[in-house]
């Protein structure tokens, strides 16, 4: 917002003046109209009026909200720095049959759509302007995906009996060189600069917490990480294996993310993106065609269906309380996604989906550098996203998503992700039938230092330097939020209790090994 620069500035009395509009029509013959934007030359300019010439050849009078991005440059009383001047090349558009003077972008965009279960592409924008530019975004574009990456390190994670209740510490980080494959140490940092402490994972993915995918890709190794993302037709070439893998540090274009993300949307399957299906001449003949993998057919399962789920369970939650919520404006329940902002704002990105769509959105400048401190995926690249989206959906129902056999849902605490009774206050959470929260955590005393002439004795009497202590519970930590599942299967079969997040409880007894064990099989009682 304050100005428009212009393309260029015309001597408009060195024009012949025997016909001024054919003069004026012919200065603009070497500059070309893309899409829609149309070069016209400033007759007269005011704060609040300036007259045009346009290549389309007319004379027009832009005002009001016309002049939005002009207004403060020209409400300048210092006229020597107005941008917009007489002889000024601007670009004019028509919008709601009024006409605004605006500049061709300098910044690039892409888009791309695809149907989950087949692969055919239903959209795609390679840029502003194919006139203007030949570079398709969508699959020449190699760039750092950021932190919509992040849900293929968190799937690699199911797989090695993670949660989305295990705990893990939202604090800084301090790496060795080594450790992240460069020149020199390494301190990431979260995006706000603000930490949390203990969380559970389905948290740290809604609040996009780097450090917790930082400490997360350490626990289950960058190899193992490295070598599961080619289930979703990354290459190991593209995604060094290194600790910064976790923050989406590789490379990967938008057709390749809306392949990865195709995997979740359809249940674990791997499809391929493809633009044409079939050519048929004019008699309506087949002269090719091809018959692509299908969801659930033909396409080879890649990942457990219940990884996909408790993935796209996580993702739900992004958008419904997490950095993608300008997304709840579709007014739907089936969305699911994740943000991406790359260091400094340079790439923003934003990759999403339902079961019968996937779309990926980015924005960036062809020479990277910063979009602006506050070009997030979320302010940047969901609008575009959600913009599609309103448009490819309509009409669509929208239709929960199925809970595969072998997951089930309990109730947990909170703030430490334990199993807690039916009547305690907690949320409840799903999990792999084989991987279930723990029932409880005891915290051993601290050790003791002995005198060097001690002997252990069982039978010690009451005034023994050392007496055996009880098991403790441990102090419930604050909760980083309070949340219950926004997706949870047989609503009316599942009661949940409102926690306060304030004070977090706790169990109020040992939940009995037996009785633990029916309650995991069956949550809700029934």
């Amino acid at each position: 917002q304050g100005y428009v620069k212009p393309e260029k500035n015309i001597d408009l009395s060195m024009l012949d003046k025997t016909d001024v509009n054919v003069s004026l029509k012919s200065a603009l013959d070497d500059i070309e109209e893309f899409n829609g934007f149309v070069p016209a030359i400033v007759l007269e300019s005011s704060s609040k009026l300036v007259k045009v010439f346009s290549k389309k050849g007319g004379r027009l009078d832009i005002s009001g909200a016309g002049l939005s991005l002009v207004q403060k440059n020209l409400a300048d009383k210092d006229i020597t720095k107005h941008k917009i001047k007489v002889g000024s090349v601007v670009r004019i558009i028509k919008s709601n049959n009024n006409w605004h003077i605006v500049q061709l972008p300098q910044v690039e965009s892409a888009l791309v759509a695809l149907n989950p279960d087949n692969g055919a592409v239903t959209a795609l924008v390679g840029g502003f302007d194919f006139n203007k530019s030949k570079f398709n975004h969508v699959t020449q574009a190699w760039r750092q995906p950021g932190s919509s990456f992040k849900p293929f390190v968190y799937s690699a994670a199911l797989e090695k009996g993670i949660t989305p209740a295990t705990i893990f510490n939202d604090a800084p980080l301090s790496l060795s060189a080594s450790e992240v494959g460069s020149g020199k140490a390494w301190e990431p940092k979260n995006f706000d600069e603000k930490y949390s402490g203990p969380m559970r994972l389905r948290t740290a993915l809604i609040k996009s917490k780097n450090m917790v995918s930082i400490r997360l890709i350490q626990k289950i190794g960058v190899r193992y990480t490295q070598d599961y993302i080619t289930k979703f037709g990354f290459s190991r070439k593209d995604n060094p294996a290194y600790l910064t893998m976790a923050l989406g540090a590789g490379a990967s274009t938008p057709w390749a993310l809306a392949t990865g993300y195709a995997v979740f949307a359809n249940g674990g399957y791997r499809i391929t993106p493809h633009i044409i299906t079939k050519i048929t001449n004019n008699k309506g003949q087949i002269i090719e065609e091809t018959q692509y993998p299908q969801a659930r057919k033909n396409a080879p399962r890649v990942i457990d269906a219940r990884n996909a789920f408790l993935m796209t369970s996580m993702m739900r939650d992004v958008v419904l309380k997490g950095t993608a919520t300008k997304a709840k404006s579709l007014g739907r329940l089936d969305l699911a996604g994740k943000t991406g902002t790359t260091n400094n704002q340079i790439d923003a990105w934003f990759a999403g989906y339902n079961p019968k769509q996937v779309a990926v959105s980015w924005i960036g400048f062809d020479q990277p550098r910063s979009l602006g401190k506050d070009e997030t995926g979320g302010k940047a690249a969901l609008p575009m996203w959600i913009s599609y989206m309103k448009t490819a959906l309509r009409g669509v129902p929208d239709v929960p998503y199925k809970v595969p056999d072998g997951i089930m849902v309990v109730k947990i605490n909170a703030a430490n992700g334990n199993l807690v009774n039916e009547d305690d206050n907690g949320m409840y959470e799903y999990f792999y039938h084989e991987t279930p929260p723990p029932s409880h955590v005891y915290a051993l005393p601290p050790l003791e230092e002995l005198p060097d002439d001690y002997n252990y004795n069982p039978e010690a009497s009451p005034n023994s330097p050392i007496q055996p202590q009880p098991p403790i519970l441990p102090e419930a930590p604050e909760s980083p939020i309070s949340d219950t599942m926004a997706a949870r299967p047989n609503r009316e079969n599942v009661r949940e209790t409102k926690q306060d997040e304030a004070t977090p409880s706790k169990p109020k007894q040992a939940i009995d090994a037996s009785q633990s064990a029916a309650r995991m099989m069956n949550p809700s009682g029934n």
